[in-house]
């Protein structure tokens, strides 16, 4: 995933997370921020040292970023979305993991083609 694609400071975290809309299930909580300006969309990830040791959390992360990387065509630019990931992340498998991230995505409103999900299974 290209840089420009990442919410990395502090500021833009915290802009997310006061301006941004919420949803949340199980594995994720994701926060979206509208930005009409911006011609493509990013993401910032937190997964906490609760999922486990570093090893842990940066498979977590990676399987996140090879998720959207795969839904990058289908999501709407313009966004800005942090995804916390929660414990139970760290039991699943890529499969499992994109199809949650599917999930949570729709719940917030995020539009997705239909054949996102079929992948996502």
């Amino acid at each position: 995933m290209k840089k420009k694609n990442r919410v990395k400071k502090n500021e833009e975290f915290q802009a997310v997370f006061q301006n941004g809309k919420s949803n949340a299930n199980r594995q994720f909580v994701v926060y979206q921020l509208e930005k009409p300006n911006q011609p493509y969309f990013r993401i910032g990830l937190s997964v906490s040292k609760k999922l486990g040791n570093a090893v842990m959390r940066n498979r977590i992360k990676r399987m996140i970023r090879q998720a959207f990387t795969e839904l990058k065509d289908e999501i709407d630019s313009g966004k800005d979305f942090v995804i916390i990931a929660r414990k139970p992340c760290s039991e699943m498998n890529y499969e499992q993991l994109k199809k949650s991230l599917i999930h949570a995505l729709q719940r917030s409103g995020v539009k997705l083609a239909k054949n996102s999900e079929i992948r996502g299974k």
